[in-house]
């Protein structure tokens, strides 16, 4: 069955389309710059204090909004 399918695509020329596929993103990745250590962990820290200040915000808004409409209802 394997075989088979093999054969198939291979004639159907999907294979090769699909290696130079492969070998066209080997190339574009090796034009991309990649981020030094020090770039991602400045990063990684900007990110994780921009989720916390975005929980803070939501938990408060939350708090907020449950006393307006608790005392409402």
């Amino acid at each position: 069955m394997v075989g088979a399918a093999f054969g198939v695509l291979w004639w159907q020329g999907h294979l090769k389309r699909l290696a130079d596929y492969v070998a066209e993103t080997r190339e574009e990745l090796k034009k991309c710059t990649w981020p030094t250590w020090g770039e991602l962990k400045g990063s990684t820290v900007v990110v994780s204090v921009a989720i916390l200040l975005m929980g803070a915000f939501t938990v408060v808004v939350d708090q907020i909004l449950f006393q307006v409409f608790f005392k409402i209802l």
